[in-house]
């Protein structure tokens, strides 16, 4: 039957909403992506408001970098939905093709070629780029920050994510959230931490704030790509690392190495990953393009959290059957000096010259403040209610 004749720009939306919707995002989501959209701020090169979406211009293909090892579970294979998504959703007008750590360019040298042109996007986690700006930590994780659910409440209809804009478009970026690790883990450790002194003249892999706090502690921090640590383990470059949680950890076979697994990883409560992309192609990008971007952003947002819990809860037990995996949370004293150090941390970014660091960090502290309010009457009450189950 031939099809009825339709506006194009609303089958354009009633498509993405349709695709995202089969992705697990609901068409409601998607349709606020659509319907809370200003046509004539969103219309890029001149485009009027109402005309048609996806017609008079030739397909693209896009770069999309990453700083995860190719085929990476979760990290690199979630980059990789979200190309496909782009793809599907605009029937190939734009077709995103991945390039995984070093394929094109190096894992911490993502930010710079997608903001020069040379590449088009890009898939990481914003703390890589705390040299930049250290207001890019709070757009992933920082030291007693947000969970997960708390991170996208902020980020979307908290301010987060105006803030966000402000803060990347001098670096010629546009930043979305497109993936959740969840809560991460502790750490892997050759010694076990029983006490401060054990963190003093420590080697580890922890990025971001999460890192200064270590430093604070006594440990050296070191920055390295996901694809670098087995080695450095191995080879005793590093003492310890964090990565993410039991399901990537023991894909890497940390285990094989460190045996001392502790939690919690209070570093980063609920790491948002995200797609970076060219301003110059963001704003020249049809409405109806972007709307599939941020919709296949969304997505898998949504995807990669569900995907962490599941595979992480499977990952953990089949790693405390190993009886020389020793699952260990950190002491009650590390724990508190954690916490000093974690506060102090946060008040050094408070006192930063730039008017968009302190903007950041009193947004994200009043969205710790206000939704933990809630939290403490809703999620975590439950949970400890669940708790008391026979």
């Amino acid at each position: 039957m031939a099809d009825a004749p339709h506006d194009p720009g609303k089958r354009t939306a009633l498509k993405i909403a349709a695709l995202a919707g089969a992705t697990t995002v609901g068409v409601g989501a998607v349709a606020g992506l659509v319907g809370g959209s200003d046509p004539k701020r969103r219309a890029g090169g001149g485009e009027r408001a109402g005309a048609p979406a996806i017609t008079g211009r030739a397909a693209r293909e896009l770069r999309l970098v990453t700083t995860w090892p190719k085929n990476f579970p979760g990290l690199g294979t979630g980059a990789q939905r979200f190309a496909d998504r782009v793809t599907a959703i605009t029937e190939g007008r734009l077709t995103v093709k991945l390039y995984a750590a070093g394929e094109l360019v190096p894992a911490f040298e993502c930010f710079d070629a997608v903001a020069q042109g040379n590449a088009d996007m890009y898939h990481a986690a914003e703390y890589y780029w705390q040299g930049r700006s250290p207001a890019f930590n709070f757009f992933c994780a920082v030291p007693y920050g947000l969970i997960a659910s708390e991170q996208n409440a902020w980020l979307r209809f908290g301010g987060g994510q105006e803030l966000w804009d402000r803060v990347a478009r001098p670096f010629n970026i546009k930043g979305l959230p497109c993936g959740n690790t969840g809560l991460q883990m502790g750490g892997w450790f050759k010694r076990p931490i029983r006490s401060l002194d054990d963190f003093r003249g420590l080697k580890i892999r922890m990025p971001g704030l999460g890192g200064e706090l270590m430093r604070r502690l006594g440990a050296t921090p070191v920055t390295k790509s996901g694809g670098e640590l087995y080695q450095a383990l191995d080879q005793g470059n590093i003492d310890a690392t964090e990565w993410v949680g039991p399901w990537n950890d023991m894909s890497f076979g940390f285990h094989r190495i460190a045996k001392w697994y502790h939690w919690p990883g209070i570093h980063e409560p609920g790491s948002t990953l995200s797609v970076g992309i060219n301003l110059d192609l963001w704003e020249d990008l049809r409405a109806a393009e972007r709307v599939a971007v941020e919709a296949a952003a969304a997505a898998e947002n949504d995807i990669m959290f569900a995907e962490y819990n599941q595979r992480n809860a499977e990952a953990l037990a089949r790693l405390v059957a190993d009886p020389s995996v020793q699952l260990v949370r950190f002491p009650d004293p590390v724990m508190a000096a954690m916490a000093e150090a974690g506060a102090a941390v946060l008040e050094t970014v408070a006192r930063s010259d730039d008017a968009n660091v302190r903007d950041v960090y009193r947004s994200f502290l009043d969205a710790r403040t206000n939704i933990a309010k809630w939290g403490d009457i809703a999620e975590r009450a439950f949970v400890a209610a669940r708790a008391l189950l026979p």
